[in-house]
């Protein structure tokens, strides 16, 4: 069991996906995401959904994201906070608010 103490020490923001490259060099299939999280800057990460979306698809798409989690090397790419998603087997399907909402805005 994780403490509630814990569990608020872990910072839920909406960012706005603004560029989506691909990942070669990924050992599972990815994509890198450029994130805007408003007054918490632009972020990258490395996301393993590209069985279920496409590059077109996720530009301009709000995503969940926990942005206090120390940058983890990727291959040859530095993922600077984690992309929320529900797995249903090897797919990923992205969390999102169902209204847009303010970049940076904290989930809770």
């Amino acid at each position: 069991m994780v403490g509630f103490d814990n569990f608020e020490q872990v910072d839920f923001r909406v960012g706005t996906v603004l560029e989506v490259n691909d990942f070669p060099q990924a050992h599972k299939p990815a994509f890198q995401l450029t994130i805007d999280f408003g007054p918490l800057g632009v972020l990258k990460s490395s996301a393993q959904i590209t069985t279920n979306y496409t590059k077109p698809e996720l530009i301009g798409r709000q995503i969940v994201g926990v942005v206090n989690f120390p940058t983890k090397k990727i291959a040859n790419f530095n993922s600077q906070c984690l992309v929320l998603g529900a797995t249903q087997g090897e797919e990923v399907f992205l969390l999102s608010p169902q209204s847009k909402v303010e970049n940076g805005q904290l989930v809770n």
